[in-house]
């Protein structure tokens, strides 16, 4: 899944995308009143919806063992880590050959009752039973929970051992159009893995009718043919784990199979998890309902009772109820559409079962939205969905999904196992795109591109969502991490080639020079904080350490490997736990008997050895080369690098990796060896490399940026760098020259080196026309921006900053030509942005005149695609009402998601403190206009306005129990965005009584809060000292910070005084 998590490692070149598939932001379970309110209307409308939605007859499935219960609504957190025990299920054919029992009509009051609040009663919480009034037990058990570790309560959250789920039937009838509710039925058939005397799975928002549950022994024939009966003595239910438990009378005996059945109630929220509904207008004003789903990492329970846990694959037979006039999606092709015995205007499709998967790779859409079929794949029926209106826009996806997926059939040499892979865009989604097995699901932007309204970075967004989504279909679904600790082995490597597929489809992207700004350096700053985490972790959804540092330490390994190794290892694991579930060592098991076979590692030298290294601790080491006096060798040593160290830390882990250096010199100045020349065992502090260069030359480690480590040098090898560069830039490769760019300045940033190495590096850029080295520049200029906004130092730095960047927007100028390379196109971009920044009177002239002439002709844009955003944004800025209002009208009219973005971001740049102010109050209404997946964004974009960022923080601690109510998953986001430019101790202690105030509800992931609070403790540590350093450099250099303190006249003054 490319989530929001992952959002600020994909982020678009004129994109206000923050790139990080979040990872993964995903948004709050649905609150309780409105779950209670929808839930009484299937009470009171029950009459009708029998009558006019599925009148049916149904079998007697009740048990006088069984009693109806409302399940509450809680949603626990979704991190964990165990080792699992489990076996995971071969290929299984259906054990049920004749047609399941259609899904329970709508349940007759006498068997239901209105959801209890979502706040238990008092003896609840203490951890005391409750008999509820329908006979289930409703238990929490918290007393002695409060204070486990994380680790602890993720592995308190874990499903028993005892079972293993093998098939399910799962039957739902979604009432679009009528109450939001879903009428169920489902049979789980399970293997006894050991004796139990209870049947333990998970379940949330779902009423279910206990009249109906049974559990029947499978092989063991009655007299009426159905199997024996199991009786059920005791139903209970665990809120804080959302475990329903059936106590049984006699013990489940270990090898055998039994199935339960039930009938239940469902909700279609609209929280954007689990069966959710979602809607748009279509081109007559319309409103149109559809239904749509996103189960990772454990919502698939909200949909139906389940295990939902990726290690327990089975295989589905799933049977969707669908009015005439809509279409349904899953997984696998339709095998037949029955039509509804006795609900007119209603059919039954019945989906062929599926391969085993995990509950979280399930899928549905029910809707109206139209298709295009591909015909470049003789084998599989590949097709992309998306709203009539907006169905062009899905071309480009169109013709590069098949290309892509026969790249990976050939790279992974294993042949992508479904007959059909269906892509659909849909209108609320809460990620870019998630990779469910044969139906891939993506918010708009994530998939659709309009040539000429869309920009060059919208396409490669696109692109590399796509990528990223249909690699998945081999790592993530037909190999699976047996738990989400694991989950880097999905995500991590999905975030790597993905690089590899666009490549092979658009190679004039260069988009593997972009794979080290995007990912590597993207992630190295959260990697260098105290509260970073390893790899291997307990995050459901992932996080940028889980994305991107997976993606980097796999790219380190393809080139320590060798590509044709790393190929082969990869092809092996694949092919040897294909439908099954892995951890990390089955990985490197795979590479290293390829490693050995080939030769790239010595026999006494594992993967595992190595990796281990870079996956179980958190952070990554500084290489520090320096000089020794004999002139040619050079003494190299690793520590952990760290952007503040921490007094009397608690941490006394001994940091040390296996890393891999490749290095080269001035006189050789050969880029192209990536396999290493020494490698650096991880018991090794210090070592000697004999014979590098002559003390005048310079060397140069970590070629083209392969291993994931940064690299300091004495001051005499910077000095030569920066010489070298000034006088003749491109004799060190693009890669390490935006290496040397980020490595000094994030080394000075963490006082390694001084500000003044770092900025006069810098000083080569007006000669520098290539994008890559450009990003890494620009990238850490946002720092300094952020810690100088509100100081006296913000304009000698933006003077500094216009003169820098001055040359390069008069070369590459203000008219954007699109049959221009990608990267050129990405830097004009940038050049123009930045310059507008600085307050350039050009750039805003043009900037004004353009955003003008399309007030003036409405329904003709003639603003290039790759400069609306900077167009936008100064436009509205140093307008008023008026433009504000244009551009919002044509947000409201726009059928083009990357445009809505693009306008949503630049309506937050106003100057106007009211204006602002009414735009937060909308973002949190959805009557506003703006949708539920959208408030972030709004909210960023205000949040990076200098006259915005203090409304910002006051709305969200006036509000914040309003904000979590109505997105709770948000505010992460929100927090992070409002507090980057955080750096005084007012604002510090602020955000501490925030977390203080809310514990808990920012984050289920207690590191995310942590790390929030760390960002903010090093810019304040920075600002003390750092700050009159940087001021002193820019006062040396005549962008003075003072002004003068006495009149002195002109040269006209004084020639007539």
């Amino acid at each position: 899944m490319l989530g929001e998590v992952d959002k600020q490692h994909e982020r678009g070149h004129n994109s206000t995308l923050s790139f990080g598939k979040a990872p993964c932001c995903y948004l709050s379970r649905e609150a309780g009143v409105l779950l209670g309110v929808l839930m009484i209307g299937v009470v009171v409308g029950t009459g009708l919806l029998v009558h006019y939605l599925a009148p049916h007859t149904y079998p007697n499935l009740s048990t006088p063992h069984s009693q109806h219960f409302d399940v509450d609504v809680f949603a626990p957190p979704r991190q964990e880590k165990r080792a699992d025990a489990r076996t995971t299920s071969k290929p299984l054919s259906s054990h049920h050959s004749s047609p399941p029992p259609p899904p329970p009509p709508p349940l007759p009051p006498s068997t239901t009752s209105s959801p209890p609040s979502t706040s238990p009663q008092p003896d609840v919480m203490k951890g005391q039973k409750k008999e509820s009034l329908s006979g289930i037990e409703q238990k929490t058990e918290t007393e002695g929970k409060e204070e486990m570790t994380h680790e602890e309560r993720m592995e308190w959250l874990r499903l028993p051992l005892s079972l293993k789920p093998l098939h399910y039937l799962v039957k739902l009838q979604p009432l679009i159009n009528g109450n939001f509710s879903i009428l169920g039925y489902v049979e789980v058939e399970v293997e006894v893995l050991e004796a139990t005397t209870n049947f333990t799975l998970h379940i949330a928002d779902i009423i279910t009718n206990n009249n109906t549950v049974k559990l029947m022994e499978s092989g063991v024939e009655e007299e009426e043919g159905l199997g024996r009966e199991v009786v059920i003595r005791r139903h209970q239910y665990d809120h804080q784990r959302e475990f329903y438990i059936a106590h049984l009378e006699e013990a489940l005996q270990k090898g055998n199979k039994y199935t339960l059945s039930m009938e239940f109630t469902g909700l279609l929220n609209d929280q954007l998890h689990g069966f959710y509904r979602s809607n748009y207008r279509n081109a007559n004003g319309t409103e149109v309902w559809l239904a749509s789903t996103q189960f990772q990492a454990n919502d698939a329970r909200r949909a139906f009772p389940c295990f939902d846990e990726p290690g327990l694959k089975a295989t589905f037979e799933i049977h969707l109820a669908r009015q005439t006039n809509m279409t349904t999606i899953s997984n696998m092709p339709i095998k037949e559409t029955i039509h509804m015995v006795g609900g007119e205007g209603w059919v039954w499709d019945h989906y062929h079962t599926t391969v085993p998967m995990s509950t979280y790779l399930l899928a549905f859409v029910v809707s109206d939205l139209a298709h295009n079929n591909s015909t470049d794949l003789d084998d599989i029926l590949f097709r992309v969905w998306t709203r009539e209106e907006a169905l062009p826009q899905a071309n480009y996806a169109l013709d590069i999904g098949p290309r892509i997926l026969t790249f990976f059939t050939d790279y992974f040499n294993l042949s992508y196992p479904l007959p059909k892979l269906d892509m659909v865009a849909v209108p609320d989604f809460p990620a870019l795109g998630m990779e469910n097995w044969g139906l891939v699901i993506y918010s708009e932007i994530g998939m659709l591109y309009e040539a000429g309204v869309s920009s060059a970075a919208n396409k490669q967004l696109a692109g590399m969502v796509v990528s990223h989504e249909l690699a998945h279909q081999w790592f993530g679904d037909l190999v699976t991490p047996k738990w989400w600790s694991e989950i880097w082995l999905n995500e991590g490597f999905a975030s790597y080639v993905e690089h590899l597929g666009i490549d092979h489809i658009e190679p004039s992207w260069n988009i593997l020079e972009q794979f080290v700004i995007r990912r590597l350096q993207g992630v190295f700053v959260k990697d260098s904080l105290h509260s970073s985490n390893p790899v291997i972790y307990n995050a459901m959804n992932g996080n940028t350490i889980i994305y991107s540092k997976g993606a980097s330490i796999i790219r380190m390994m393809n080139h320590f490997l060798g590509d044709g190794t790393f190929r082969s290892g990869v092809s092996d694991y694949l092919s040897t736990l294909k439908y099954d579930n892995a951890v990390s060592d089955d990985l490197w098991e795979h590479l290293t008997l390829a490693a050995h076979r080939d030769g790239t590692l010595p026999t006494n030298l594992t993967v595992k050895t190595i990796m281990d290294t870079w996956t179980l601790q958190m952070g990554y080491p500084v290489i520090t080369v320096k000089r020794n006096n004999d002139g040619n060798s050079v003494t190299v040593t690793q520590e952990r690098f760290l952007l503040t160290r921490q007094e009397n830390s608690e941490d006394t882990h001994d940091y040390k990796w296996w890393v891999p250096l490749t290095y080269t010199d001035q006189a050789e100045a050969d880029f192209s060896q990536t396999q290493p020349k020494v490698w650096m065992k991880d018991s090794e502090a210090q070592i000697t490399i004999p014979h590098l260069a002559t003390k005048d030359h310079w060397v140069i480690f970590n070629l083209h940026q392969t291993a994931y480590y940064r690299v300091n040098y004495d001051l005499h090898n910077w000095h030569l760098l920066t010489s070298q560069l000034l006088s003749q830039h491109t004799a060190i490769a693009t890669i390490n020259r935006a290496q040397i760019i980020d490595d000094a300045m994030d080394l000075a940033r963490g006082g390694l080196v001084p500000y003044a190495t770092a900025l006069d590096l810098l000083g080569y850029l007006p000669q520098e026309r290539d994008y890559v080295p450009w990003w890494a520049a620009f990238e850490n200029l946002k720092f300094l921006k952020n810690m100088l906004t509100y100081t006296a130092g913000y304009g000698p730095f933006k003077r500094y900053v216009r003169d820098l960047v001055l040359p390069l927007y008069s070369t590459m100028g203000l008219d954007d030509h699109l049959d221009d390379p990608v990267l050129d196109q990405y830097m004009r971009q940038k050049a123009v942005s930045w310059a507008c920044f600085t307050g350039l009177p050009d750039c805003l002239h043009h900037a004004l005149a353009a955003f003008n002439a399309w007030r003036e002709t409405p329904h003709r844009n003639n603003i290039t695609a790759n400069l609306k955003s900077t167009v936008y944004c100064h436009a509205i800025a140093e307008g008023g009402e008026e433009e504000w209002r244009f551009a919002w009208h044509q947000y409201l009219e726009s059928n083009v998601g990357t445009e809505k973005d693009n306008l949503l971001s630049a309506l937050g740049c106003s100057k106007k403190p009211w204006i602002l102010s009414r735009y937060l109050e909308m973002a949190f209404n959805e009557s506003s206009g703006i949708k539920k997946q959208d408030a972030r964004r709004v909210f960023g974009s205000v949040a990076r306005n200098e006259v915005g960022q203090p409304l910002a923080w006051t709305f969200l601690q006036d509000n914040f129990d309003r904000i979590h109510a109505y997105s709770a998953n948000a505010l992460k986001g929100l927090m992070k965005s409002v507090t980057t430019s955080f750096n005084r101790e007012t604002q510090l202690k602020e955000l501490e009584s925030l977390h203080a105030a809310h514990k808990g509800q920012v984050s289920s992931n207690p590191l995310d809060m942590m790390e929030m609070l760390e960002r903010v403790r090093h810019n304040v540590d920075w600002t003390q000292r750092h700050y009159q350093e940087v001021m002193a450099w820019l006062q040396n250099r005549g962008y003075h910070t003072t002004l003068p303190t006495h009149h002195r006249p002109s040269d006209s003054q004084r020639a007539h005084g």
